[in-house]
């Protein structure tokens, strides 16, 4: 019979616990009405403030809020459910407002949903494969320089919206936005200009007074009332877009075709890139806030079944939200369930006073955006870049100024790619070789400067390898008898600091020992990690090597000498 015992065993067996969500363990764990007690009010809080970000986001893309609102609403409900922590809140996010912007203007709503089904794939197979800890080489300039330039972008295509401007056409790059704003400039509304400003001014006055409090809704609930009661007759979302239907959310599947799928592809990996960047960030996060540990795996499944669900009902692209998960956290919420809550909650408000929210004026959702691309620049962190990382100061530009100038899909692919010629310049730099000493007395070894040093017979010679033993590095052996005034009989390689070899890593070892046996060096190989050991293995490497020249310790040939009495 299966018991509690059983399943308990089960989810947190090393096969399984990595893709178990948080949600399922809590659960198992014993969840008690006092838990509830701080999920019930924390799903609400979290919920009024998702609520108009996830219309104006939406809305920044050139799409009806209640594609947002669908969004926060069943991915943010299947994010809660599936996630690898247990306070991160998804639902739409700034940092896609760039690219949907951009697929909806070339390909429509469908271009939208093909990249965004493209990009779901894409995040299981990251999780399932358990790449989820690759997405940390990111170097974190590249992620300020592309969230900046999405800052300045998101202000340009608010900025219409902002002045009152009605401005029969749009662009989908940042120049043209502005552009354009400054060729109308002259239509100013200054009702609009008004009410913005009003916005604004109150969610920085509640900001300041609490972060818990629900300034956003307050601020925005005035604007709409000012506007109604003085016939102010700003634009509203219902003059937009028609009003916001309140029927629960239906499946309605987009048009899918090959040829469509072929064409959002590139975005598809870079929404790909942007959401599983984004929610791991997030779960980092919230860990450093309440001491919790992620499973980074997991989330980037949710994610996909996230971004499923919301295709679906004709939602946006959705992730993990920095904003709203901290808040969740503040609000003293203890698992997965204020996630679900906080769906629920503006499923309800959505049903229930649909037509109301309809009247907000799109001059206030612009204040709101605005708002949000100012809390998206880091200047204490861009300030010490300057400071004092000069080279990573110029990464982070690049890739601000291709967000701006280009696009965001053409920014983040090129920002993985600084990534990673980062990371092998640095892995580069920490990998080398050093030959060992010899010195002239009785006690054996000892170390000077870092550099161990030994009493070697004249005819060994041990030559040291540190760092990861890969294909940047693969060459760090060629030169290796240069560095010797005669050849040795016998040559150790000591590979205690080597974490592990890669394909290349290997095939470059492999002529190495027919370098050796073409010299007629005995080499062995000396104190690898279980995981090298493991790779040459797995290789026909041990066909040409004897596996008996792979030492535990270099003494079984370089004996300790006994001190002198």
């Amino acid at each position: 019979m299966l018991t509690k015992d059983h399943l308990l065993e089960w989810i947190h067996s090393p096969r399984i616990a990595p893709f178990v969500p948080k949600l399922i363990t809590t659960l198992f764990k014993g969840y008690s009405r006092k838990d509830f007690c701080y999920d019930l009010p924390a799903g609400i809080t979290v919920a009024i403030i998702s609520l108009p970000l996830a219309m104006a986001f939406a809305i920044a893309a050139g799409l009806e809020p209640e594609r947002g609102l669908y969004t926060a609403i069943v991915a943010g409900g299947l994010n809660a459910i599936f996630s690898g922590s247990r306070f991160v809140i998804g639902g739409p996010t700034g940092a896609y407002i760039l690219i949907m912007s951009s697929i909806v203007q070339k390909y429509g709503y469908d271009g939208l949903a093909c990249a965004t089904l493209q990009a779901s794939v894409l995040l299981f197979l990251l999780g399932f494969f358990q790449y989820g800890k690759l997405i940390r080489f990111i170097s974190y300039p590249v992620i300020v320089g592309f969230t900046c330039g999405v800052a300045v972008t998101l202000f340009a295509s608010q900025s219409k919206y902002l002045l009152g401007l009605r401005i029969p056409h749009t662009s989908s790059h940042t120049i043209g936005h502005l552009h354009l704003t400054y060729q109308h400039a002259e239509k100013l509304d200054i009702n609009a200009l008004f009410l913005a400003i009003i916005t604004l001014a109150t969610i920085l006055v509640f900001r300041k007074l609490s972060k818990k409090s629900p300034g956003i809704i307050i601020a925005l609930t005035l604007a709409t009332i000012i506007n109604w009661c003085f016939a102010l007759e700003t634009p509203t979302i219902q003059s937009k877009f028609g009003a916001i239907s309140h029927a629960f959310p239906v499946i309605q599947w987009p048009h899918i075709s090959f040829a469509l799928l072929s064409k959002t592809f590139p975005d598809a990996v870079g929404i790909t890139l942007l959401c599983a960047i984004q929610s791991l960030l997030v779960t980092v996060i919230a860990d450093s806030l309440t001491g919790t540990k992620h499973k980074s795996n997991c989330e980037l499944i949710a994610q996909s079944v996230a971004n499923i669900g919301a295709v679906a009902v004709g939602g946006v692209p959705s992730c993990g939200t920095i904003a709203r998960t901290t808040a969740n956290i503040q609000v003293h919420a203890k698992t997965p369930i204020s996630g679900i809550i906080h769906a629920i909650t503006i499923l309800l408000i959505t049903v229930l006073i649909a037509p109301v929210v309809s009247l907000i004026p799109l001059c206030s959702i612009a204040a709101l955006l605005i708002y949000v691309a100012w809390n998206m620049f880091d200047f204490a962190y861009i300030k010490e870049l300057f400071y004092n990382w000069r080279t990573e100061a110029y990464v982070m530009l690049i890739t601000f100024a291709i967000t701006i100038f280009v696009d965001l899909t053409t920014a983040v692919q090129i920002g993985v790619l600084i990534s990673l010629v980062l990371f092998l310049q640095k892995s580069t730099e920490t990998a080398k070789g050093k030959i060992w000493q010899a010195i002239e007395n009785t006690e054996g070894k000892e170390e000077e400067g870092g550099i161990w040093k030994i009493v070697l017979p004249h005819d060994i010679k041990v030559y040291e390898l540190e760092g990861p033993f890969f294909f940047a590095v693969a060459d760090i052996l060629t030169e290796i008898f240069s560095y010797f005034d005669e050849q040795p009989h016998t040559l150790i390689i000591r590979m205690r600091a080597v974490p592990f070899i890669d394909a290349t890593g290997t095939k470059s070892l492999r002529r190495f020992v027919q370098q050796c046996n073409t010299r007629k060096v005995h080499l062995f190989l000396a104190e690898l990690q279980p995981d090298v050991l493991q790779s040459l293995e797995q290789t026909e490497f041990f066909k040409i090597f004897p596996k008996n020249r792979v030492l535990h310790s270099i003494d079984e040939l370089i004996p300790p000498i006994p001190k002198t009495t």
